[in-house]
This record gives structure tokens, sequence and C-alpha cells, in this order.
């Protein structure tokens, strides 16, 4: 329905379930009214009409949805040699530069690598003739708006513009008619498909409790028929505790969340397109538009937010005429918000059951062999795991953890270890020899300098050696008969410290050494040796503290 209309140029709202055509009902058309050297060949077009530079933009909101546009539009324009470019962050700039260096045809970008190639002068925008907003509601939303609002001011004020979502709000139709010139809607249908989800979408809705969800979710997952499955979370946190128990309890288990880096989020979801996990913990960025075959069990592990949320997540199933079945399980916190999700979409799921990992009507309604445990047997575990699918190094520019061997598989960190630990042995070959650390003792006054020797062969002798020394040193000064000249008196100054009264006070301190001099040349004679006695005993402070009475009252004050 929406070919003819893009084909010849006009805007166009296009809407229709999840799982229908929509990148193909927006991508055939830019690959069409591209302009490449065939056309120019085959005389459709001239050699002026050539450009470099993109003739069409699409955005979308997520990197997980980029890259499988990017994909989807190489395949269908392969023959037409149509360039297209995936721009999105998490990779390494140079490379993106380069190819849009080279030339490309169309650009796929979030809103973010969009704007900050486009403000480094690396991004041309004046060529482009097509703008897409992939999942048009949530490009709309308050998160995306300004992003895109700044976008569209560099695009030429003549051009096309196409929304395509499965969920299309009243306002943001009113919101996105602001950018758009006469906008065709079109919503697509099947004639015998009423209803607001997929009819062919089993859905079951449980009233469970936080501790025997995943005990739930593991019985689940044993359910006849069942093929990939995905499972929703509403936090990072609890995606990665969620995958990592799954894993303990033997499932092929890969999770897909914003903590994790670029280089992790590609893995996990190239193993669950490849069939090395068939289990999938993911949060809200992979409930838009992700596209994988054989998905037949979709799990709401928490309450979605809202029914758009709700109708993205359970649309990764049943899609292109396929069945699927979506379980969604509600904590009784959440009561309130599933009945409006509930109302919204006009659903009967009301009151959801009481549902516990024991309950019989759990095991008859999703087909589990009765006697089933939350730990997948060992004869079961056929999958290869995350763990053999490598991870490209991208050259991420950011994220949690994205520069460190973890973040990039391993394989950085494991390369690097023998280089650095080569590094440190030449560091610690090379280290020049430490010099002997010289130390200068004083005892009774006369000071005398002693080497000590550091190295290991001349230790035990200068140890030896040292207290000798000092101790001849020293009773010489103290006979009187030393031939060692005393060192000169060191006096140590104090501050004057203020008192209650406000005066000055001086302290003097004798040191020892003084005192030690003064004993040596002291006279022997009668009373010498008392006197000299008297003098190495005392190793007394002479202070002079100031008074403490308040000062006379003077005239003058």
């Amino acid at each position: 329905m929406t070919l003819p209309v893009a084909l010849t140029g006009h805007d166009v709202i296009g809407q229709a379930k999840t799982g229908t055509g929509k990148t193909l009902g927006f991508g055939l058309p830019l690959i069409e009214r591209a302009i490449v050297r065939a056309d120019v060949d085959a005389g459709r077009a001239t050699e002026e009409q050539l450009s470099e530079s993109p003739q069409a933009l699409i955005i979308v909101p997520t990197r997980e949805l980029c890259t499988q546009v990017t994909n989807d539009l190489q395949t269908a324009g392969k023959v037409r040699n149509v360039r297209v470019l995936a721009v999105y962050g998490g990779r390494a700039y140079e490379p993106q530069v380069e190819a849009l260096r080279k030339g490309v045809d169309i650009v796929v970008g979030t809103p973010g690598r969009l704007l900050d190639l486009a403000g480094q002068r690396k991004l041309d925008l004046s060529k482009v003739r097509s703008l897409v907003l992939d999942e048009a509601d949530e490009m709309l939303d308050l998160g995306f708006l300004p992003d895109v609002e700044k976008i569209i001011t560099m695009l030429p004020a003549k051009r096309q513009t196409l929304l395509f979502s499965a969920t299309m709000p009243g306002q943001v139709i009113s919101l996105a008619r602001r950018y758009m010139s006469q906008p065709t809607h079109i919503r697509a249908a099947a004639p015998d498909d009423t209803g607001t989800t997929v009819a062919n979408i089993e859905q079951h809705i449980f009233r469970a409790h936080s501790l025997d969800k995943v005990e739930m979710v593991s019985r689940i997952l044993q359910a006849d028929g069942r093929g990939l499955a995905m499972i929703f979370c509403r936090t990072k946190r609890t995606a990665a505790d969620v995958s990592e128990q799954l894993t303990k309890r033997g499932f092929a288990a890969g999770a897909v969340h914003g903590d994790l880096g670029q280089g992790a989020r590609e893995q996990a979801l190239r193993a669950f397109r490849n069939g090395k996990v068939d289990v999938l913990v993911c949060t809200d960025v992979a409930a838009r538009g992700i596209d994988v075959e054989g998905v037949t069990h979709v799990i709401n592990y928490q309450c979605p937010e809202d029914e758009k949320t709700y109708l993205h997540r359970i649309g990764r199933t049943g899609r292109a005429g396929a069945s699927g079945t979506a379980v969604t399980l509600v904590d009784w916190d959440d009561i309130p918000r599933w009945q409006l999700i509930n109302k919204a979409l006009d659903l009967p799921f009301n009151e959801p059951e009481e549902t516990y990992s024991t309950s019989a009507h759990l095991y008859e309604l999703l087909k589990i062999t009765p006697g089933t445990t939350g730990v997948l047997p060992r004869a079961e575990r056929t999958r290869a795991g995350l763990g053999a699918e490598e991870v490209e190094d991208l050259g991420e520019t950011g994220g949690r953890g994205s520069r460190s061997g973890r973040a990039r598989g391993g394989r950085a960190g494991a390369a690097a270890a023998p280089a650095a630990e080569a590094i440190a042995e030449t560091a610690e070959t090379e280290r020049p020899a430490r010099t002997p650390r010289q130390r200068r003792r004083t005892r009774g006054g006369v000071g005398a300098e002693v080497a000590v020797e550091t190295s290991a062969d001349t230790g035990a002798a200068a140890a030896a050696a040292a207290p000798a020394v000092v101790a001849t040193v020293v009773s010489d000064a103290a006979a009187g008969e030393g031939s060692v000249e005393a060192e000169a008196p060191r006096r140590r100054r104090r501050r004057p410290r203020s008192t209650a009264n406000g005066e000055a006070g001086t302290e003097t301190v004798t040191a020892p050494a003084e005192t030690a001099a003064a004993s040596a040349a002291a006279p022997k004679g009668e009373g010498g040796e008392a006197e000299a006695g008297e003098a190495r005993r005392s190793r007394t402070r002479t202070r002079t503290r100031r008074s403490t009475a308040a000062p006379e009252a003077t005239p003058e004050s």
C-alpha cells in the first residue's frame, strides 16, 4: 500500500502491526529513487545528478535496529549497487568517516552519532532528498525529539518525509505534521485481524511472585515445541541477573542491555541469530524492530511500562505469518499498571490468575511436561553457548567497560598480558643500582657519620662496625680526651605563643650538644668532676614564660 505513494515522492505516515514488513515499505522506494551509476549508464540520469553525499537519511532509535535495517537495505539494493552505511555510537569514528569520504547513497543512523559527524562536517546532509523516521513514535518522544529537530534543520526544506511505526498515537501524528507536507496516512491491517495485537500470538498473563519468577521461566523454557525465546526485563541489572541465573541452570543464554559494550551486545545478538544461544535476555533496547527468525516464545519477566511497549515486546514473535506465544509475569505491585495496559488494548486479562512454578494450570496452558524441574537436563544442553561466538573488536569509543578486555570478550586482555609481562621484565633488568643511603647519628652531642651499606655482601659488616665506632667516640668525648671536635650547638626557635592577655612569650631551648660540650671542657679539680657529672646529667630546657597576670591599665589604653 505504501509503495505506489512513496515512489511518487509524497510524504507518508505508515502504520501496520509488527512483523508485516515496514522496513521494505520505506526501503524499496529509497533504493528505487536513489541515483546511481547504473542510471547514468542507462540514460535515466545525467552525470551532474550523481553525488557522493547521502541522498536518503533513515533515523532509528537503537543501535541493534540500525544494523538490522542496514543489512536489509544492502540485501535489497545489491542489484542496483546502492551504497548503504550504518552510523551509530559504540564504534570507532574512523571507518565511518572513511566510508562517508568515499561516498554513500543511503545513511542509516542513530541521532547522537549523526549529530556528531554532522557537527564535525564529516557528514553532508545538504543533498538529502528523503528522510525516514523508523519507529516514529519513539523518535518523536521527549528523549529523541531535540536531536531529531536539530537534524531536520540541517536538511533541505524541499524533501520527502516518511514516518513508520506499529504504534502511532494521535499526538505523535499531529506533531509529525509540522515536519511534513500534505502527508498520506496509510494504516494497513488484514481484514480478519481487527484487534490491536497480532491474532496469531497466544497470550498468557500470570500473577507471579518475584522470588519464584526464575523458577517459572526455567520451566516455561522447557515447554514442548519451544524454539528461540526472548525474555524482556525493565532494568539492566535485572537482565544481567536473569541471564546469569539461567546460564547456571544449564540454558544457553545471552544478554543485551545498555551496560554492555557494543561488541558484547552485537556478540549476543549474533549468537542468537546463529542458534548458538537460544535464550536472549534483554531490556527494551531490543523490543523495537528486531527481526529474528524462529522466535516462538516471548516472556515479559517484568510488566512493561505501557501498552506501546507491550505491543512491541510481544511483536518479536508471530512475525511474517508465523505463530508464537507471549507470557507476561505481573508482580502484585504492578497489577494496577497491567490493568491500564489491558484496558487500553481491550484484552480479556484484567485479573491475572495467581500462578507459581508448581501450579498445575501453568503446565497445562504452556504444554510443559509434568515433573519438569528448573534445571535443564544435561542431555538437552546441545547449544554451543555465548562463548562460541567471537567478539568483534569495534574500536569502541565509550560505554561502561568498553575499553577493557572483558568488554571485548577477553581476547584483547589475554593478548596484552604477555606483552605487559615482557615490558615489566625489561624494566626490572634495566633498573640502575640504588646508591647507599648516608645516615648521620649523634650520641651525647657528638656527631659521627656512619655509611650504612645496603648491599647484601657488606650489610652484616657495616651493622657490626657501626656500634663500635659510636661507642668509642662517645667515651672519648665524655673523658675529655677525644680528638673529635664537637659539633656546633643547634638552637631551635619556637614561634611566640599567644596567651589570654595577648603578651608575647619566648622560649629558649638548650640543645643536648651544648650540655655535653660544657661537661667535656670543665676542669678536673675540686668540684670539677661533680660539675661535669651534673652537666652531663642535666638535659634540661630553660624556658622563659610570660606572666599570666593581666597588664596594668595605662592612660593610653
